[in-house]
Order: C-alpha cells, then structure tokens, then sequence
C-alpha cells in the first residue's frame, strides 16, 4: 500500500535533495540583528561570496518558514572560523543560535518546488482520490434522497448498519416535565418526527435566555459500556455548533450535568443526525435525568429533537447496499435510493465509502493525500527539467535525470489502487 502523510516541508526537503540543491545548517552563533545567518559548518570549499544568490529558508524559531537570498558571504566574521551569511530581505526576528534553516541553490528557489508540488497533485485528480468514509446520514424509513456531505467526490460503496448494541435514553414521546422553563413551550409533534409516534417540539420565545434548558427524568440507566449517543435534531433557524445542548445527569435536574453533549451546527428546517461521543462513560453509571440546553441566546425558533440512545459503537454490524439499489444526482449532489433499497435500509445508520479530490500543499504543515513516492518523484523530474537545457547547455544532463525521475513516478503512479464501482458525486 502506498504511504501517505508527509507534510509539505518534509516533501519540499527530499526533493531538494533528490536534486542536490540544498543543505541543512543550524546557526552556531546569534547573529545579533536579523540580517546575518551565522554558522561555521558552511566553511567549505566555499570562500567570500561563495554562497551569494542562494536562498535561506528559516525551520526554526522566530522566522520559521519565512525565505530570504543571501547577498553577502563572509568568511571569519564575526570570529574565525565563522560563516556570516547576509540576507535580504531582513528576517522578521533576530537570528539567534541554534536556528535551523536550509540552504537552496540559487537556480532552484523553494517557491517553484513548492509550486511542482501542488502541480505534481493536481496531476493525478480524479484518478486518485483520498480515501473518506461517513456515517453523517441516517434511514428513517421515509426519505429516499440524501443530500451527500462536502468532502465526498466519488462514492463505491453504501453500506448500512444492520445491527449494534444499543439502550434508548428518552423516546421523545412525551414532553420534559422534570423542570420547564417560562420561555419554553411544549408539545409532541405527531407529524414531524423520524421514530416512533411522535417528536418533542419545543418553541422558544424571543425572551429565551443563553442557559435556559429544560429537563426530564427517567429510571437510573447505567450507560458505561457505551461510548456514543445518537439522536435527531432540527431547528427552525440555522445554528451554530454549541448554541445548543444536550445533557445527561445522575442528579435530578441535571444540575451537575456528567455529560454536555454539543449539538453540531444545524441547518435550519432539517433533520439532523447527531452522533456525540461521551466524556466520560466510566462515570455514567447511574443517569436519572436528560435536559436539552439553550446555551446561546439565538433569538425565537423551534427546536425538535427525537429518539435520543446510547450505543457501543464496536458493536456495529455493517451490510454492503447492491449498487443497483442506489444512483447520484450528480447536479444536486444527492444519494438516491431505490425503493427495495429504501427498504433494506429502514431505520439505519448509513455509511458512504469513497473519496475526495487531494487537497493542495498549501502550508509547511499541510499533509499530503497523494502517495508521498509518486509526488516526491514528480516533483524531482518537473525541478529538473525546469533548470535543463541543450546538449551545449546543460552540463549535469538534468533532462535525462528528468526523465528517470519522471519513469520512477509512473511507476509509482500504476501502484495506486483501483477505483472499484466508483461513482462521481458531481
């Protein structure tokens, strides 16, 4: 399988070193202003101006990441033995000691490795993909269009959950009456719900307040074993992550609540299924009371919540959808079920196998999603063909060195793994 997962820094230094342009130095002395880079390991072979034109990029401390050209070489300055490197533009910080930072050859500046870098990714869009499953979707035995979540560009295979260890916590057949608030209107809503008979519909007033909640109880569930609470969600307004809660207590009223469960952003008047890990299961032994919080003041709206559980997530059971049960909508984006399929998944969790389109290096720190062998060779031979020339002109072949790097990336390009009943999501 091919390895994935170096950074851009780390892809941009094997490049550099595939192609013999750069070295790695740490400052030996502090330079004292931010234009000198000091380190007498450069010494060398290299004597005065030996290193001009060339490019610095700072690894470490206060500059970290920042590129500059040396316009001077000094040799014994500012004591024998030392190499005082000025540069331009001026660091943003003084150079101290103990400074990392690379030396690039003045023909291969890191910004055009860089830029072969994301050349190398887009080069290999919509033939590799990086790997992505969802569990964001959820049968309710009514609904055969599902929107297909951003991120998600190619799908292979639907598959639903057919079985898991599971408790319910509270059905939402019945309103929250433990402790109401004046702000808070209830009913049980026959005709929007997505389990069972009904929904818990709670209408907020204009003069709701951010902490204003309402709670219920239930007989004491010891819910330890479990690791995950799943339950349905809608709002009459879009919301943002943590303006609303749900909670689990072992005192009534969920006063000290042993779980603040976040409900995610929500788009407003659309189910949602939420699935929330718990903070601490090893402590939910004795749950007495559920409460459904109006963390931030978000103005008037409805609120719906419905079938609220508790499951073991390891326990999940999961059966492949056939591909003829399923098609995409590719301008709307949506997941389309058959009615057969409609019906073998019924009331499940679903969870879509695909992938999406590699995103670009576009910071140190970003992590590539291509196999890092075939971005590595790419890069190598577009550097390399970059700075070739004529026979006449171009005394260290790199062409032909471009051209063994470009047969080592093919190779790596035919070790991909195959798109198996892929379908494109747009």
């Amino acid at each position: 399988m091919p390895v994935v997962g170096r950074n851009r820094k780390q892809l941009e230094t094997a490049v550099g070193y595939n192609v013999g342009a750069v070295v790695e130095g740490t400052t030996t002395t502090a330079g004292g202003d931010t234009s000198s880079v000091i380190d007498r390991s450069l010494r060398g072979s290299l004597g005065s101006d030996g290193h001009n034109g060339k490019w610095l990029v700072f690894t470490s401390g206060s500059s970290s990441g920042e590129i500059v050209r040396v316009t001077n070489t000094a040799l014994d300055t500012p004591v024998i033995g030392d190499v005082d490197l000025t540069v331009a533009p001026v660091a943003s910080a003084t150079v101290a000691s103990g400074v990392t930072y690379e030396l690039w050859d003045a023909d291969i500046p890191p910004a055009r490795i860089r830029n072969f870098l994301n050349t190398a990714v887009m080069s290999v869009v919509k033939q590799y993909y990086d790997p992505v499953e969802s569990v964001a979707l959820h049968g309710d035995q009514s609904d055969y269009r599902f929107d297909i979540p951003s991120g998600i560009e190619i799908l292979n295979k639907i598959e639903y959950r057919s079985s898991i260890v599971t408790t319910n916590i509270h059905t939402c057949e019945v309103v929250f009456d433990e402790t109401t608030d004046v702000d808070f209107t209830q009913v049980v809503d026959t005709e929007d719900k997505k389990q069972g008979n009904s929904s818990l519909k709670v209408t907020v007033a204009a003069t709701g307040a951010a902490g204003d909640k309402i709670t219920d109880s239930f007989a004491a569930l010891n819910l330890s074993k479990y690791d995950i609470v799943e339950f349905w969600a809608k709002c009459s307004i879009a919301t943002t992550s943590g303006q609303l809660n749900l909670l689990l207590d072992d005192t009534a009223a969920c006063a000290s609540p042993l779980e603040t469960l976040v409900v995610p952003a929500l788009v407003a008047d659309t189910w949602t299924y939420v699935r929330v890990t718990m903070a601490n299961p090893e402590s939910d032994t004795a749950l007495i009371s559920v409460g459904l919080e109006y963390t931030s003041d978000i103005g008037a709206c409805t609120i719906w919540i419905d079938h609220i559980r508790a499951v073991e997530n390891s326990t999940a059971q999961w059966t492949r959808l056939p591909t003829h049960h399923w098609k995409i909508d590719k301008e709307a984006r949506d997941l389309i079920l058959t009615q057969e399929g409609r019906a073998r998944v019924g009331y499940s969790l679903i969870k879509l196998v695909g992938g999406d389109i590699p995103t670009l290096l576009t910071a140190d720190t970003t992590t590539n999603e291509v196999p890092d062998e075939y971005i590595i060779f790419k890069t190598t031979a577009l550097a390399l063909m970059a700075i070739g020339g004529g026979q006449g002109t171009d005394p260290d072949a790199n062409r032909l060195r471009a051209r063994d790097w470009e047969t080592l990336a093919q190779d790596a390009r035919r070790s991909f793994p195959l798109i198996i009943n892929g379908r494109l999501v747009s």
